[in-house]
């Protein structure tokens, strides 16, 4: 297969983004949402353009999910982002959020729903930081659909202790086997050459 040179999967991601901008514009054009339609709109906080109160992005580090439903107030959908003002705890809180830094939108009154790719804004973390060894208790972790975050990865679990007084018994079991380093599995090209 020839390799996309036409990069179709960003064009559609920004095609499917458009349809959220399309559909809080139809919000403010009826004054309302019409019938029983409702947004769950999950956006990054950190995003480049978002603006979010400083404790809501404390408490939501990462990202957060804000409903549309029956209180919002000054809604506006510019070209490249939304505003709206929404009650957290019953106080009113401003927030714009970028198109591009919303992950999942979902109306759950007709079934829609759409999963956004991670903005390659976000990646350069990912793609540029070298990739760390992961452990068991990781792996696992992962296959749980649980993310490690900063704030949780220095808490030492019960599965990482395990893992780790697994990995000290097979070491002092094997404790009589000489040490082996990287360097022993290094394997010079001169070895293969023809002499």
């Amino acid at each position: 297969m020839a390799q996309d040179l036409m990069n179709y999967e960003q064009m559609t991601q920004l095609a499917l983004r458009s349809v959220v901008r399309d559909a809080i514009r139809r919000v403010i054009r009826e004054d309302g949402l019409p019938g029983a339609h409702h947004f769950y709109i999950t956006f990054l906080t950190r995003f480049p353009g978002a603006e979010i109160d400083e404790s809501l992005a404390k408490k939501y580090p990462e990202e957060i999910t804000i409903v549309l439903e029956h209180q919002f107030w000054d809604l506006t959908a510019n070209d490249d982002n939304f505003e709206v003002t929404l009650k957290f705890g019953g106080v009113p809180k401003y927030l714009k959020v970028p198109y591009t830094g919303i992950t999942r939108f979902h109306d759950p009154s007709v079934g829609f729903a759409l999963q956004f790719e991670p903005p390659r804004e976000m990646e350069p973390q990912a793609t540029t930081a070298p990739l760390a060894k992961i452990e068991p208790a990781t792996q696992q972790a992962r296959d749980n659909t649980v993310i490690p975050t900063a704030s949780n990865a220095k808490k030492k679990t019960p599965a990482k202790k395990t893992a780790k007084k697994t990995a000290k018994k097979k070491k002092s079991e094997t404790s009589d086997a000489p040490e082996k380093s990287d360097e022993d599995n290094i394997v010079s090209l001169d070895s293969f050459r023809k002499k």
